[in-house]
């Protein structure tokens, strides 16, 4: 491998892990997201022409913040803002080169790191735009791997993005944190976006592959960072809990020709102790944090029961079914009432579970859904009514853009009566 191929490859890792509060910085001295990432693009082609001539700084962050200040500079003078920014922002600019850059940016990092992950999930922005513009700013993914990730064309990506910076720029979106109400709605929608990433990675959408791993990662990355900036929210800590204690199970996903492998059905001695441990750890901060656990934190709790049994038979399902009605309660949804009908069929027998799946046929939010006849199908197989079940399978097979999904489901289907 070239010297120049190792330190373009180092240029990427260390933007990986330091465009979010590159940019971050950056709309905090701008007050403007979308220019904010041009000046930080701008510092990374710096680094790509001149790293492999040079050699990799010392401290990269330090000398793409000081790039992409000196860039800041040369674009207020050309908009004639010099005079204001400077004023605004007294020896900040105008002395770039002298101060220590790596120690400016630790002083203020956590607050503007804080802030970008709320303006990128802003409830202003849709959801598909959010997820493109948390994934691009906090993850430091490029378009291009945004689209491959959840499969729509790139030109679609880049137009979420633009149109994201260009909806925060007309409603105006101040670069400070929430307060009270704001606080907690704002809280939510980051939170869902966070989820949604890793439910991408953990259960693709569509496609090929049954799991997307890389997009697993970076939702616990963002997860982990939202935890640590906001160490007394019990529902980030649940979040991350969830993520954690799920991740470990990836690699038992998977069978050896890449097919799926469901839950139940897994080599638990191929569950990541690591990561359960840390979710396990993250469950009881959530629970430390407040008197009472929200959803995620419930989810979490959940996961944790299927973590603390050593084999599928030990599962405390009377506990599972109980915290889904709990989650119920506190956040109803048909999804909700599914799971907790899967539940009830694992504690209280099949018939039980079978009479609370029918009552959910005719909600209409589920009628595209193919894990309803699936759930349904594998009761109906549990109570010995064969032909149904194949049934329910075929019309689950048919519903889910999943590859690898619907192999499993004509599977399971092919084996039944007709």
């Amino acid at each position: 491998m070239s010297d120049g191929t190792t330190t373009h490859r180092v240029v990427e890792a260390v933007w990986r892990i330091e465009s979010a509060k590159l940019v971050a910085a950056l709309t905090r001295v701008t007050g403007d997201v979308g220019l904010a990432e041009e000046l930080a693009q701008d510092a990374l082609v710096a680094a790509l022409e001149r790293w492999p001539q040079a050699g990799v700084p010392d401290n990269p962050a330090a000398w793409l913040m000081a790039t992409a200040r000196h860039r800041a500079i040369d674009v207020f003078r050309r908009t004639e803002r010099l005079e204001r920014k400077t004023a605004e922002l007294g020896r900040e600019l105008s002395e770039a080169e002298e101060p220590d850059w790596a120690a400016a940016l630790d002083e203020v990092v956590e607050d503007d790191l804080l802030r970008l992950v709320f303006i990128a999930c802003h409830p202003v922005l849709s959801r598909e735009a959010r997820v493109a513009l948390t994934l691009r700013l906090l993850g430091g993914l490029a378009t291009d791997e945004i689209a491959r990730a959840f499969l729509v064309p790139e030109s679609t990506v880049a137009q979420r993005i633009v149109r994201a910076k260009r909806t925060l720029a007309a409603a105006r979106v101040p670069f400070e944190m929430p307060s009270g109400p704001d606080f907690t709605a704002r809280l939510s929608s980051v939170l869902e976006v966070v989820y949604l990433v890793f439910n991408e990675g953990y259960a693709a959408t569509a496609g090929r592959d049954w799991t997307r791993p890389e997009l697993c990662q970076e939702a616990l990355r963002l997860g982990r960072i939202l935890a640590a900036l906001t160490p007394g929210e019990s529902e980030v800590h649940g979040l991350v809990a969830l993520m954690e204690i799920q991740a470990s199970r990836m690699r038992a996903r998977i069978g050896p020709g890449g097919e799926p492998v469901l839950l139940l059905d897994q080599d638990r001695g191929r569950w990541d102790h690591v990561l359960i441990g840390r979710g396990l750890a993250a469950l009881r901060r959530a629970e430390e944090a407040c008197t009472g656990l929200g959803p995620y934190g419930l989810q979490a709790a959940i996961a944790a029961c299927h973590a603390r049994a050593r084999t599928a038979e030990e599962t405390d399902w009377v506990r599972i079914a109980a915290l889904y009605e709990a989650l119920a309660e506190l956040a109803p949804s048909p999804v909700v009432e599914l799971n907790r009908a899967v539940a009830v069929s694992r504690a209280y027998g099949p018939a039980a579970g079978l009479e609370l799946v029918d009552a959910l046929t005719g909600v209409p939010a589920l009628r595209g859904y193919h894990l309803l006849p699936a759930a349904r199908g594998d009761l109906l197989l549990q109570l010995g009514r064969g032909a149904e079940a194949r049934a329910e399978f075929e019309r689950a097979a048919a519903l889910t853009r999943n590859e690898r999904e619907r192999a499993i489901l004509l599977g399971r289907a092919g084996g039944l009566p007709g």
